[in-house]
């Protein structure tokens, strides 16, 4: 199955879970995927990262045995099969970055955490918590760093339920133009609760 018919069927089979209840609204996890994409869009991002911004979440679609306890699914580090495969770097490492881009801001954004949603507070500190001084310089030297902190950006800001958005046709088409001949395996570096190149 091509790669953007995979992802049209993740959406349609996984899409309409409930992510949120904002203002007494059901906020699926279609309708902030889209959301996010717009929001990139909206700023004026490149394609790669308007498709990054699509797919950020896609990870949490892809089926894993389920474990007993609070435990962080990686669904950032799940999405790399799926992704590394068919696109860019400015695809796939900002999707791969996000968490930790979440754990960059609460370290140097002190406003950050009040912004945060319930459930991204939560999986917090299952995902490593704020960084350490370490953690924040290494996350820094990252090429794709910053892509990482935009589309973090726009993850936490696409929680508006009933929002009008463009269709998931119409960002598949962004999607597409993104892709690109596989990309060679990356040399992860380890930077905390997760390993980031």
């Amino acid at each position: 199955m091509d790669i953007l018919e995979q992802i049209d069927a993740l959406f349609h089979r996984h899409g309409d879970r409930c992510i949120g209840d904002e203002g007494g609204l059901p906020l699926t996890a279609r309708a902030h995927a889209l959301q996010c994409a717009q929001l990139a869009e909206w700023d004026d991002a490149p394609p790669a990262l308007v498709a990054a911004a699509l797919l950020h979440d896609i990870g949490h679609f892809i089926e894993a045995p389920r474990s007993a306890g609070q435990v962080d699914d990686a669904h950032e580090m799940k999405a790399l099969g799926l992704l590394a495969a068919a696109f860019e770097h400015a695809v796939f490492e900002p999707v791969r970055l996000h968490v930790q881009a979440k754990r960059y801001l609460v370290s140097t954004d002190a406003s950050y955490l009040g912004m945060l949603a319930p459930s991204a507070r939560r999986s917090l500190a299952l995902q490593g918590g704020a960084m350490s001084r370490e953690e924040v310089a290494r996350f820094e030297s990252l090429p794709f760093g910053p892509m990482a902190v935009s589309l973090r950006r726009w993850d936490d800001r696409a929680r508006q339920a009933g929002r009008r958005t463009p269709s998931l046709d119409y960002y598949l088409g962004i999607v597409a133009a993104a892709r690109q001949r596989p990309t060679p395996r990356l040399q992860l570096v380890p930077i905390g609760a997760l390993d980031v190149a």
